[in-house]
């Protein structure tokens, strides 16, 4: 299987530059779900540069201030899945920022705390939830030029 975040599609990939990609997430969590990568293929935490952790800081850093100034976000969960045995699906490093609203889940304490509980993940089973979640051409729009301000290579 050819690693989706080594060759991003083109619709997906809103940010680039030396050493990390962002990412539109295929399933998301919430409107501007975003997942930011190294550019080079790394698959466990220990096989990252110090560089590289750092640019995914950095990355996470600019996509939650991007994220408040185009869809006002008002929180976020960041994480990442490391290991199959963790929920990691892509064996390829990645962090998921998921921005959040008042309101946007009726109990939102705990937060990534859930997912421990071995509950199903019903985002991705209920495929009309995570096509809800998708951005608009107008916000996707506006998260591009948004990230073009921070010299993104992406078009």
């Amino acid at each position: 299987m050819e690693c989706p975040f080594c060759r991003p599609q083109k619709e997906q990939l809103i940010y680039e530059d030396d050493l990390i990609r962002i990412l539109l997430d295929a399933y998301p969590a919430s409107r501007g779900h975003l997942l930011v990568v190294p550019r080079r293929h790394v698959e466990r935490w220990g096989e990252l540069s110090e560089e590289e952790k750092l640019a995914l800081i950095r990355g996470m850093e600019l996509a939650m201030a991007v994220l408040r100034e185009t869809l006002e976000a008002e929180a976020f969960n960041v994480g990442m899945n490391l290991g199959k045995e963790a929920g990691q699906t892509v064996p390829h490093i990645h962090l998921h920022v998921i921005p959040r609203w008042k309101g946007d889940s009726k109990n939102p304490r705990g937060g990534v705390r859930k997912a421990v509980l071995d509950l199903e993940d019903e985002n991705l089973n209920l495929k009309e939830r995570w096509l809800m979640n998708r951005l608009s051409p107008k916000e996707e729009k506006a998260l591009r030029e948004a990230f073009s301000k921070h010299g993104s290579r992406s078009s």
